[in-house]
Parts: structure tokens; sequence; C-alpha cells
């Protein structure tokens, strides 16, 4: 069980032992080419959907556990957790779409020889894979790709500028691992689509190396910040990570299956059950951020209200 985390803001501790940041990148440039995917060729996107499988499972549903959910049919209750994966791929694609961004604005004056900016370029090619298979899964359980609101998407623009150093992996940690945690708990689950377990089980392989990628980013850049540097970097994390929490829920996905989309909105943000979801996708990270000093002030009421935080 996840420790709980404090009320306070953290400090980073003490700096410790990090990897050799070209050893690292050598390691993990050797397993992508060992153990990698095509979703192309290796999803079977013309396979059948099975009628009685979820797309998401049922207590991770936005509206599980509510009066509203209580009156719901099972195949209503089904087809919301189709809208919401939906929801979920389609903000997942946005965000790594602005992760590339990033990553090659981090890689464009490196040096090129040196094996951490191969393993980035790498970890681009990966992500526009993913970002495709993301597609292609919104495309084939046939639902919109619903994606952030209008006006996030238009204002996260200016991320890859904004964002930079420790706050920029620190976000990258928090859209992947939340997603992570969910993708594991349905990767081994039989009641759910194979065609999702797939797709969960490509995500979780090469996202792990991504990861490892970031973490080690993380705790090499957070030492060298100054005092209000690490203040503008608890913000920016604290800030990217409300915006991604909050558009994986959308209220058209409400209305796709017949239900008044403000009232179904507004259920789901005052769900005890949704929240603790959240809280469950951020088991891993948020205790990792904490100890590195990127959970402070600046951003503590923007951790609540993504409900990252108790």
């Amino acid at each position: 069980m996840a420790r709980a985390l404090p009320r306070t803001e953290s400090t980073p501790k003490e700096r410790t032992a990090v990897p050799d940041r070209e050893k690292t990148a050598a390691r993990l440039l050797s397993s992508s080419a060992k153990k990698f995917y095509d979703p192309a060729i290796d999803i079977d996107w013309d396979a059948p959907l099975a009628d009685d499988k979820q797309y998401l499972l049922p207590h991770r549903v936005s509206l599980y556990g509510t009066p509203l959910w209580e009156r719901m049919s099972e195949e209503q209750r089904r087809e919301l957790g189709r809208h919401e994966m939906a929801t979920i791929a389609s903000v997942g694609l946005w965000f790594e779409i602005l992760l590339m961004q990033m990553l090659l604005k981090e890689v464009y004056d490196s040096d090129p020889t040196k094996r951490h900016t191969q393993y980035a370029l790498t970890e681009v090619a990966e992500e526009c894979r993913h970002v495709t298979m993301f597609a292609r899964l919104v495309e084939r359980i046939d639902c919109p790709a619903y994606g952030p609101p209008e006006y996030l998407r238009r204002l996260a623009k200016v991320l890859p500028t904004l964002a930079y150093g420790p706050a920029m992996y620190g976000s990258i940690l928090v859209a992947e691992e939340v997603l992570d945690k969910l993708q594991r708990e349905m990767a081994g689950d039989d009641s759910v689509q194979p065609l999702m377990r797939m797709v969960n089980r490509i995500h979780i392989m090469e996202e792990a190396r991504h990861v490892t990628f970031a973490r080690e980013e993380v705790l090499r850049g957070v030492p060298e910040l100054g005092r209000a540097e690490l203040r503008y970097q608890q913000f920016m994390i604290a800030l990217v990570s409300f915006f991604i929490s909050r558009s994986l829920i959308h209220p058209k996905a409400y209305a796709a299956v017949g239900l008044d989309p403000r009232e179904a909105w507004r259920t789901a943000h005052a769900n005890p059950h949704y929240r603790r979801t959240m809280r469950y996708g951020g088991e891993r990270i948020m205790p990792f951020l904490q100890d590195a000093g990127l959970i402070g002030a600046p951003g503590m009421r923007l951790w609540r209200k993504a409900y990252l935080l108790p």
C-alpha cells in the first residue's frame, strides 16, 4: 500500500547517487532495440469486439457508486466505459504529442553523438507509434476523439516553451504513470476487451523505459535549482498535472450514452470513488515527486483539485 502523503509542501531530500546519464541511455537504447512492438503489425485491428467485455473496468468509470450509476442499465454502463476509454486514449495521444515537442526542444542543441540524445530521439519514435496506436484504438471502438477541452488545446501550444527541466519530466511522469496504473490493472483482467489488453501491454512495456529516463532526469535536475526556480518548477508541474487530470472525463461522453452532460460531469467530480481512482493512479508517482521536492506550496491547491492529493 502506498504511504500517505502529508498535506504540507516538500523539500528536496539530500542528493542521492543517480546512475550515469550515458550508461542509463545506452541500456535503454539496447532495450528499445530488443523489445518493441509495431502496433500496425502486432495488433489485429480487424478482430471482432466482444459484446460482453468491458472497455474500462466498471469501478474505474467516473460515475461508479453514485445514485446516477445505480439508475443506469448494464449496457449504458458498458457504453459509458467505452466512451471514457476513448476520452482517456485521445487525451493521452494529445499529451504525447506535446511530450514529443518538449523532448525535441530539449535535444535541439544537444550533442547528437551522446547516447542520452539518441535515447531521447528513440523515445520520440516510440511515442509516434503510441499516438498512432491510441488513434486507431479510438477509431476501432467507434468513438469520437474527445481529447481535452478546446480552450486547453489552444493554451497547451505554449507548454513546450514554458515547461522545461524537472517540471517537464515530472509532468511527463504524472501523465504516464497515472495511465500506467490503470493499464496494469486492466491488462491482466479477462473481463476487459482483448484489444484493450493488448494495447495496454504494449504501452506498459515501452513506457517503463520512458519512466526510467524521466525519473533520473528529475533526480539530476532538482538539486541544481535555486529557491525561486524551484518554486516555478513546483507550480508548473502542479498546473500541468491539474489540467491533465481534469481532462480525463469529457461532458460529451456522458451525452453519448443519454445522460445530461452537466449533471453527469458535476456528479463525477463530486464522486469519492472517482477521486479515489485518481489517487490510485498517483500512488507511485506522487511519493516520488514529493521526495524529489517537486510538490510545494505554489501548487498544493492544484494538486488537491487534481485529486492526486487528499
